[in-house]
């Protein structure tokens, strides 16, 4: 599936990562400004290979404008269990909606998948993003030495069914 949506700062697709774009995404997540100072030692080692794109519903947000064409985000759906694995906003596109582009089609995709629920555990900085998207909190995960030193908030998308589909709504 790909989409576009033309914002102020130009036109976005998100389309299915693909292999070749695992440098990339993983560059974006080791070089991520919100994983400085204490939370560096999260990321350092971090790797979104070509495996894991192979495995999961991976989506990129791309500048669709120039090229060749820049990774904006990215987001990684898991469906069983269901959760938001990895969203990550390039720091230099931060603040132009590509995070709440990247939930929108989150929440489409796992619609589609037949979902109702999305789980996330969140980057502790990221709690006011998560908030202001859509998401409840629902809890706290606590911390895992040594993979993982500090508690996080756990949040929920409650992903409601299409109503356009559901039988007996058609026109």
């Amino acid at each position: 599936m790909k989409s576009g949506i033309t914002t102020r700062s130009g036109r976005i697709t998100i389309r299915r990562a693909v292999a070749r774009d695992a440098r990339r995404l993983t560059r974006l997540v080791r070089g991520s400004r919100a994983y400085e100072g204490q939370y560096a030692a999260m990321v350092a080692d971090y790797r979104v290979g070509p495996d894991y794109i192979e495995a999961h519903r991976v989506f990129v947000a791309v500048a669709a404008d120039e090229h060749p064409a820049p990774v904006l985000g990215f987001y990684s759906l898991v469906l069983t269990p269901p959760e938001l694995d990895l969203l990550f906003v390039a720091d230099g596109a931060q603040g132009r909606g590509i995070g709440r582009l990247l939930v929108a089609h989150m929440r489409s995709e796992a619609r589609t998948a037949g979902l109702d629920r999305v789980r996330v555990v969140s980057h502790p900085p990221a709690e006011g993003f998560y908030r202001g998207v859509g998401a409840v909190r629902t809890g706290t995960a606590s911390a895992n030495p040594p993979a993982v030193m500090w508690d996080r908030p756990e949040f929920e998308f409650l992903i409601p069914p299409d109503t356009a589909r559901t039988p007996g709504n058609e026109e």
